[in-house]
């Protein structure tokens, strides 16, 4: 059964995409597994996800081809809800050549049933300076609004730190939450500094984060912060740094989405109470 979506009517968080100015909510949505689903009855509660999203103000979306049927999924049910427009669909380039990149991203616009795609990214930088030279036209070309690449090991952080000071993109996307804080060394003020949107990839840290907390109560400091759960705990945490645009968990339970989006109304939490979460979660 799909949550009360009337318990929640704030106007959610918005940030801007430095490179436009466009706002977009900071609370979106990952694909990755949980859209990947072909029989009728995993696809219901994906229609009630996507129906929270859009009615508690969200719009931002990410899939990729290396996410299995998540694309088709994501275009058919959005369609047959009469929600696809109203949403910033993100997907990704994910192979080697530019013929089977241009392929490839051909395909996404057809299963994804758009002609114009928000956000394409070049996937884990898979053959980025290729696919790159592709966006920059297909940009021009206003076949796709924004440019953007993706990774999701700290291992890379200094390459593509290196990258987004020499390459106009327009976004990053990258890993980075409460037990994981290596892009606040680099990444984050190169980001900054250089006016690039940064979409967040594993929040949860693969579900390290609900384990650490699990059988634990929230603190009581944390309604200083107006937060309501372990979920809206770990996601203010992200979103308290100013140099991220949008954070994107993925879920496929409509109650998770309620939650998620929670974190973004009210207050964050601040300096002092960053440092407090990050001694909380290490102890």
């Amino acid at each position: 059964m799909a949550p009360d979506m009337n318990l929640m009517t704030q106007d959610i968080l918005s940030r801007k995409i430095p490179s436009t100015g466009e706002l977009i909510p900071a609370i979106g949505l990952g694909t990755w597994q949980t859209f990947n689903v072909s029989a009728e009855a995993e696809k219901k509660p994906l229609e009630d996800v996507l129906k929270i999203l859009i009615a508690k103000g969200g719009t931002v979306i990410d899939s990729s081809p290396m996410y299995g049927k998540s694309e088709e999924v994501v275009g058919d049910l959005s369609t047959s809800l009469k929600l696809n427009q109203k949403l910033f669909i993100a997907t990704k380039v994910w192979t080697n050549g530019k013929d089977d990149g241009i392929k490839q991203m051909s395909d996404s616009f057809r299963l994804l049933r758009r002609e114009k795609i928000d956000l394409m990214q070049i996937h884990n930088l898979t053959d980025w300076e290729t696919h790159l030279k592709t966006l920059k036209v297909w940009k021009e070309e206003g076949k796709i609004k924004y440019i953007g690449l993706t990774h999701y090991l700290d291992s890379v952080h200094e390459k593509l730190a290196g990258i987004i000071v020499k390459e106009k993109v327009d976004f990053i996307q990258i890993n980075y939450n409460l037990l994981n804080r290596h892009a606040e060394e680099k990444l984050l003020p190169a980001a900054r500094d250089n006016g690039v949107a940064v979409l967040v990839n594993r929040p949860f840290e693969e579900g390290t984060l609900f384990q650490k907390t699990k059988g634990k109560k929230i603190p009581e400091w944390a309604k200083d912060f107006d937060c309501e759960s372990w979920g809206q705990f770990f996601l203010k945490f992200i979103l308290s740094n100013p140099a991220v645009t949008c954070v994107i968990p993925g879920t496929n339970k409509p109650h998770h989405m309620l939650d998620n989006i929670g974190a973004g109304w009210g207050r964050l939490p601040n300096q002092k109470q960053k440092e407090n979460m990050v001694k909380f979660i290490s102890t």
